[in-house]
């Protein structure tokens, strides 16, 4: 009885450890694509300015 109560424990561990991972590596890509996203933006605000100013 000892043994699966160690094991069900080692399970809650294992899922809370990977919990965490997907949380850290979620934020990680969020904030990635919030950079790209205002990269794009930037690029093309600049092109349309520039498109107005050759009219």
């Amino acid at each position: 009885m000892d043994e699966k109560a160690q094991l069900s424990a080692e399970m809650i561990l294992l899922i809370g450890a990977m919990l965490v991972i997907v949380i850290v590596a979620g934020g990680f890509i969020i904030s990635i694509t919030g950079s790209v996203a205002g990269n794009i933006t930037q690029v093309i605000d600049v092109a349309k300015d520039s498109t107005i100013g050759r009219m």
